[in-house]
């Protein structure tokens, strides 16, 4: 009267070995790589707009962390070319500054000082850019 049923319920577990698993340590490598590499392009949209030999050092440190993170795979990178007017390079330093905070928060559970020292340095220079182009 009913056919059987031939695959597996939603309802079951799944069997442990269906799926790679990641321990906590890799995850936030991960989270942090990803939020370094955003961070990264934010700061090669800065330097495309304004060019500052800062922005070129800081660019190449997150450059080596985000290599380092992802197992020696340098990040891609962008190549911007965008109008320059002072709201744009408000916004891009306040989205860096938050990018770098959510990297510092990363760095610091999983215990990454050099990271950590990174984010909150590009926290510090963004924030005081952030308070010269708003004034």
């Amino acid at each position: 009267m009913y056919e059987p049923i031939r695959t597996k319920s939603v309802h079951t577990m799944a069997d442990p070995g269906d799926f790679p698993h990641r321990s906590r340590e890799e995850e936030l490598d991960i989270q942090l790589a990803g939020h370094l590499a955003a961070l990264l392009a934010v700061t090669d949209e800065l330097r495309a707009l304004a060019p500052d030999p800062a922005l070129d050092a800081a660019a190449e440190r997150l450059a080596a962390q985000v290599a380092r993170l992802r197992g020696g795979l340098p990040p891609v990178r962008s190549a911007v070319a965008a109008a320059i007017h002072e709201p744009h390079l408000y916004a891009l330093h306040q989205r860096a500054h938050a990018l770098a905070g959510r990297a510092l928060v990363v760095a610091a559970s999983r215990a990454d000082t050099g990271a950590a020292i990174l984010a909150a340095q590009r926290m510090e220079a963004h924030a005081q850019a952030t308070a010269l182009v708003g004034a």
